[in-house]
């Protein structure tokens, strides 16, 4: 069902581990990394654009798929900017809460004395 709209080869499981894996994998720790030195949240849609070309040159390279398809193109891009976006949220959230966690926001207030 999912042959064609998502992935060209034979196998899902090739598309699982090149752009599941492999991109999503590298996109998880390019989002970390952008948000580990406090760039902004766009540079990862930068770095997806980035990584969906290297993991289309991967399914040409490694198993015969276009390297030129704009169609699979798009869904590795986008694969990656889901994973390089999980990455960057959850490390922004540690690095909020270990920052300014002291300032008391999460508490409730309680009652005035």
């Amino acid at each position: 069902m999912l042959h064609g709209l998502l992935y060209e080869e034979d196998s899902l499981g090739v598309f699982l581990f090149v752009t599941v894996a492999l991109g999503g994998g590298a996109a998880w720790l390019a989002g970390r990394a952008i948000a580990q030195t406090w760039r902004p949240r766009w540079s990862v849609a930068v770095y997806s654009m980035a990584l969906g070309a290297v993991v289309r040159f991967f399914h040409f390279a490694l198993f015969g798929g276009s390297l030129l398809s704009l169609q699979f193109y798009a869904v590795d891009a986008a694969v990656a900017f889901l994973f390089g976006m999980a990455g960057f949220r959850m490390t922004r959230a540690r690095q909020m809460a270990r920052q300014y966690g002291s300032l008391g926001l999460h508490s409730r207030p309680g009652p005035s004395p």
